[in-house]
């Protein structure tokens, strides 16, 4: 065993914490924490959202193109026709989801009271979980609603293209449906349609911004 000693200031070489020379340090590991190898991207040209605001010169590099505003409006027509068709006659005969008075003079003030009063209101918040439960198992799904996968398109994840998981299907749901159906229906479809043609780069409604979702096309 050798008696040599380390120069004063200088830890021993076989010492943990010895900061070794940049050419001993070994490479390093191209898998996961976890010995596994990491998840190949959504797609060849990379992850969502890494250029623009995040560095890159083109915040749409890596990304499928981006649903067009018209069609998204249609996909979601689509989709509020297939649940409020069914909903509105399982309604009938409890006076149907909004009633109307006998002398057939309602004028648009009176049909939003009645909207929001009584059974009205009872058929609005159940309209609100159908919505809301369509929506999130969808979303959640594969990130199409029945809408989306006619015009052939899809919900991704901005950060990195995945389908939403629950949380975020959940959240864009909420955002979306509660304040269209209980509280300013038409201001809130405006607000989301005006931002759709309008919201830069990635063409966000609020539920979008909400869940951190985007809105693709698909083959």
């Amino acid at each position: 065993m050798s008696n040599d000693q380390p120069p004063p200031g200088q830890p021993p070489e076989d010492d943990p914490f010895r900061k070794q020379p940049p050419g001993n340090q070994p490479p390093p590991s191209s898998g996961s924490p976890y010995g596994s190898a990491p998840p190949p991207p959504p797609y060849d040209s990379g992850p969502y959202g890494g250029g623009g605001p995040y560095g890159g010169p083109d915040p749409l590099a890596g990304m499928p193109p981006l649903a067009e505003p018209g069609k998204r409006i249609l996909a979601r027509l689509i989709d509020l026709l297939i649940i409020s068709i069914p909903l509105y006659l399982i309604s009938l005969p409890w006076g149907g989801a909004v009633g109307m008075s006998d002398d057939g003079d309602d004028d648009v003030s009176d049909i939003f009271a009645q909207t929001y009063s009584g059974h009205q209101l009872l058929w609005s918040l159940i309209g609100l979980v159908v919505y809301v439960a369509y929506d999130t198992y969808f979303t959640h799904k594969d990130g199409r609603t029945l809408g989306k996968r006619l015009l052939k398109m899809r919900v991704a994840m901005l950060n990195d293209g995945r389908v939403p998981d629950t949380g975020a299907a959940f959240l864009r749901a909420v955002v979306l449906w509660l304040p269209a159906l209980l509280c300013c229906p038409c201001l809130w479809w405006l607000i989301n349609i005006v931002l759709m043609f309008t919201d830069k780069p990635y063409r966000q409604g609020l539920q979008d911004k909400a869940a951190k979702t985007v809105v693709v096309t698909v083959n």
